[in-house]
């Protein structure tokens, strides 16, 4: 059935999005013809259906309406009259470079492996942007629908300036043309409708489209409609197949940054529907192939004085559904428009161009449907609903290339805020077993005594870094900082006050001297003095003392500079598993920060030990100089549960067990 329905859409299509694209309709038909025959060539998907496509087509005439505008053809005679045939031949060779220049890049692309760029447009991009770019057709229509003359601005703010033109330009309004375009609408939307009502029943839906450009036609040729209400319509369609040519290489320069921006917009389409369809199928797509396949479309297709064009989403929803599972169907329509080149394409020139538009905007339903995304992004993730805001109010407002642009880098920016958004969780033993989840979500999560787990749902880096270790004295109840001032003002406290004693010492003992005339004065004042120098040099060592991580508990035997000896409350856990299950790559800060965290845990007298990490992680450890002769691979564990089980144990019993031979699970 699709080798049925495809050769009935493909040739109006090509007509209908020629006029989108600023050319004359037979451009239309060229690119129906060689582009798809290319693609049926080399593609690897088996149901896209490849060929004109609304939004490359208004990305198109973006460039061909900016550089060849109607203002830079007037006749001398009067200053309403364009030298048209003078435009549409700039446009055309506009267009040839464009697709020359579009197609090299997708062959590039595709020849260096560069098919994931793609990835870095997501869903709520696409919608996104392809539903600010239906607008952009829409009322890039309007002035065949008014019958109204309007020349195409592309800056930014273009749209908004093309609005308030057509308003001011309502007066103007050519009835002929209103009336056919609402009579075609509304007949159109109400053929689909029955359609879709009645797919089952029907063997092939209705060729609404066809029959009303056939029926136009005729009723434009018999009654005159351009003669008698001035409705415009096709004009002159040559027959037959164009030579050959080269593109105008001096256009390149003006057009490239474009050209890029519709390869990617058009691989992008294309590979996202070719995936979907594969998928569904179970099949696989190449994508480095696709590119390379729909560039060569491209590229073979300009020196036939095609423009652009990539997978059409309507077309391709057809095709699937009507069962065409291969590229057959593509090439027998290719077949078709063949034969309308070369006979009958002479007999649409008095098709209405009101007729072409009406066809063009009841086929942006499916598009503006995109719309009820808002509300499931909503419902289901706030960050990607403001992506796909941006991406649309970006593109209404700057235009389809800048408006990609801004969206691109918008959607890469949040990648780094999810980061920054980074969910941080303290870690509890589910039961007895080996699973740990966080105690705020899991009521069956119970934190093990003594011992805090952190866990962050993202790597660490130097974005986040510092939001890390802050959320970890949070996370812990503990602010080390503050402790850690604390604790060297109460040994220097403490120093004071036995250097004060010691003194005062001495000056009772000379007194006590000089009283009762010891014999031994010398010997007890050098003895003081030396007692007191050794008193200074020991204060000196605790006040520069050199915490040792992972051996909190023993960096002060005698107890002198402990916590609980200067008066200070202890943290209620000795040990701290840091969980790096969720780092992928560690940088030099992260690093910076690990040895700041173990260094003043340390301090406060708690060991602290990673938990988790992969291969990569580790190196990117060790590279960094993490570990040295403080800071340990002891310290380090392959889960969670491997270091809880080392803390929980007691210490002799595991000494006794490594020392015969048994298992470590530290790295």
């Amino acid at each position: 059935m699709a080798a049925i329905t495809d050769p009935i859409r493909l040739p109006y299509r090509g007509l209908a999005y020629s006029l989108l694209a600023g050319l004359p309709p037979v451009f239309g038909l060229y690119t129906s013809f060689f582009p798809v025959i290319i693609y049926f060539l080399l593609g690897t998907s088996r149901h896209i259906s490849v060929g004109t496509f609304a939004v490359v087509c208004v990305m198109i005439a973006s460039v061909t309406e900016s550089l060849a505008p109607n203002e830079n053809f007037m006749l001398n005679d009067t200053s309403t009259s364009i030298d048209i045939e003078a435009r549409d031949l700039l446009r055309v060779e506009l267009s040839m470079a464009l697709a020359f220049l579009v197609g090299l890049f997708q062959i590039a692309l595709g020849f260096v492996q560069f098919g994931f760029v793609v990835t870095y447009l997501s869903d709520p991009l696409i919608s996104g942007y392809t539903t600010a770019s239906a607008v952009h057709v829409l009322v890039s229509q309007l002035k065949y629908l008014f019958g109204i003359t309007l020349s195409q601005k592309t800056q930014p703010l273009s749209l908004i300036y093309t609005i308030v033109k057509i308003c001011s330009r309502l007066p103007e309004t050519n009835i002929g043309s209103l009336v056919t375009s609402i009579v075609a609408i509304v007949v159109l939307l109400l053929m689909k409708f029955l359609n879709e009502k009645f797919a089952t029943k029907l063997l092939i839906p209705v060729p609404i489209e066809l029959i009303m450009l056939i029926v136009s036609t005729g009723i434009s040729f018999g009654v005159g409609l351009y003669d008698k209400f001035g409705i415009e319509n096709v004009g002159h369609i040559p027959v037959g197949l164009k030579i050959p040519m080269l593109p105008d290489f001096s256009l390149f320069p003006d057009i490239v940054g474009n050209a890029f921006t519709i390869a990617v917009v058009g691989y992008a389409i294309t590979i996202s529907l070719g995936k979907l369809f594969a998928s569904k199928h179970g099949y696989k797509v190449d994508s480095n192939q696709e590119l390379i396949a729909i560039g060569f479309s491209n590229f073979i297709g300009s020196f036939f004085q095609c423009f652009a064009i990539s997978a059409s989403v309507s077309r391709s929803m057809v095709q699937e559904s009507t069962g065409g599972n291969s590229q057959v169907a593509s090439a027998i329509a290719s077949f078709v428009v063949f034969i309308i080149i070369l006979r009958a394409g002479e007999l649409f020139q008095d098709l209405p161009k009101a007729i072409l538009a009406s066809i063009i905007i009841v086929n942006l339903k499916g598009m503006f449907k995109q719309f009820s995304e808002v509300r499931v992004l909503w419902r289901s993730n706030k960050v990607d609903l403001v992506t796909w805001l941006v991406t649309f109010t970006a593109t209404i407002l700057f235009n389809m290339d800048i408006g990609l642009a801004i969206s691109v880098a918008f959607s890469l920016l949040t990648i780094i805020f999810r980061t920054q958004l980074s969910d941080y969780s303290i870690l509890g033993q589910v039961y007895e077993t080996s699973i740990y989840k966080d105690v705020s979500r899991c009521h069956q999560a119970k934190e093990i005594s003594r011992i805090k787990i952190f866990h962050s749902s993202c790597t660490v880096y130097y974005a986040n870094a510092d939001q890390y270790l802050e959320t970890l004295c949070q996370k812990c109840g503990v602010d080390v900082e503050k402790l850690i001032e604390k604790k060297r003002k109460a040994i220097k406290k403490k120093q004071k006050r036995e250097l004060k004693e010691l003194k005062k010492a001495k000056k009772e003992k000379e007194r006590s001297i000089t009283i009762t005339g010891h014999d031994n004065f010398a010997f007890d004042h050098l003895e003081l003095e030396h007692e007191i120098e050794e008193h200074k040099e020991q204060d000196t060592k605790e006040s520069s003392i050199i915490v040792v991580p992972g051996h909190a508990a023993s960096e002060d035997p005698g107890g002198k500079s402990s916590l609980q000896s200067l008066g200070l409350e202890k943290p209620h856990f000795h040990s701290l598993i840091l969980d790096f299950s969720a780092v992928n790559f560690v940088d030099t800060v992260c690093v910076k920060i690990l040895r700041k965290i173990f260094k003043n845990f340390a301090e406060i007298e708690v060991d602290v030990y990673l938990a988790g990490c992969n291969a990569s992680v580790l190196v990117g450890l060790e590279n960094g100089n993490l570990f040295d002769e403080n800071i340990t691979k002891s310290q380090v564990f392959t889960s969670i549960h491997d270091a809880v089980t080392y803390l929980t144990t007691d210490r002799e019993e595991i000494s006794v067990h490594e020392a015969n031979g048994g298992p470590d699970t530290r790295l």
